[in-house]
């Protein structure tokens, strides 16, 4: 019976992929704006598709601007159902979304949608493995789990500046801390910050780099020398304005801290 009922659990996730797939489809196509259709009629360019390389990229970014002269919602809607869907099925290519957001919304605004929107796609990936397959991820990474199961217990007095670490100087990859967050007791209300606060670097970097798409020749570009130390700077700036909070916290904060990650793991009820 309980098999039962954890393959019935997991059986959601294809569905819930295949309706938010069907959702992303018919908004791609059927919603479409009629007039920019027109005006690219017969183009090679007018397909809409995930970009997988620099060249498919500055098509579609070409593609959407168009679409935003006259339809700015129908784009903003569609870029951010793109950016959460792949967030939220752990699906690659984080890197070229983070480009389109600055190419099509600039700096000031792409930036923090940017991170809205992985905070948001990261809670995503966080609720399913939490409701749906916390069994198969058990089983499946059970011997990555256990590491990081035991330096949350031993962090669990400044556990959002450790998860904010492992985010900001990542040794596991992002996918798999949003799926395994949910085992290792972490609550939502740190994780979703944690997220927010801690890709910040990294989407900075990206999206700035994505308001400058076109001078782009290769996605190693952004990896250069610069970008790196510009990255290795925010990254330190984050991390210790969160540790020197942590530091100097009085008792009675870091009591009531304590006290909510109790409640929020079902201790103490």
């Amino acid at each position: 019976m309980g098999k039962w009922k954890d393959c019935s659990r997991l059986a959601c996730v294809p569905v819930l992929f295949c309706i938010y797939t069907a959702y992303l489809y018919t908004l791609a196509t059927v919603y479409r704006p009629a007039i920019a259709e027109n005006q690219l009629k017969g183009s090679k360019n007018a397909e809409m598709k995930f970009p997988t390389s620099l060249a498919d990229l500055n098509q579609l970014a070409s593609l959407l601007k168009s679409f935003k002269d006259d339809h700015p919602g129908y784009v903003f809607a569609l870029f951010c159902s793109a950016y959460v869907y792949k967030q939220c099925f752990a699906i690659p290519g984080s890197v070229f979304m983070n480009l389109l957001g600055g190419a099509l919304f600039g700096l000031a605004r792409g930036f923090p949608l940017c991170c809205l929107l992985t905070a948001c796609g990261a809670t995503g990936c966080y609720l399913m493995s939490r409701h749906f397959g916390k069994r198969l991820v058990e089983r499946a990474f059970h011997r990555r789990l256990e590491p990081l199961r035991r330096r949350v217990q031993q962090n669990r007095r400044s556990l959002f500046a450790m998860l904010l670490s492992l985010r900001l100087f990542p040794m596991s990859p992002n996918w798999f801390l949003n799926m395994a967050s949910p085992l290792l007791g972490v609550p939502l209300l740190h994780f979703f910050p944690s997220v927010f606060l801690g890709l910040m670097p990294y989407n900075f970097i990206t999206v700035e780099a994505g308001c400058m798409l076109s001078s782009l020749t290769s996605v190693s570009d952004l990896f250069s020398t610069g970008t790196m130390l510009k990255l290795t700077v925010l990254s330190g700036l984050v991390a210790a304005f969160v540790l020197l909070k942590r530091r100097y916290a009085s008792p009675e904060t870091l009591r009531q801290s304590e006290y909510s990650d109790g409640l929020l793991n079902g201790k103490g009820l």
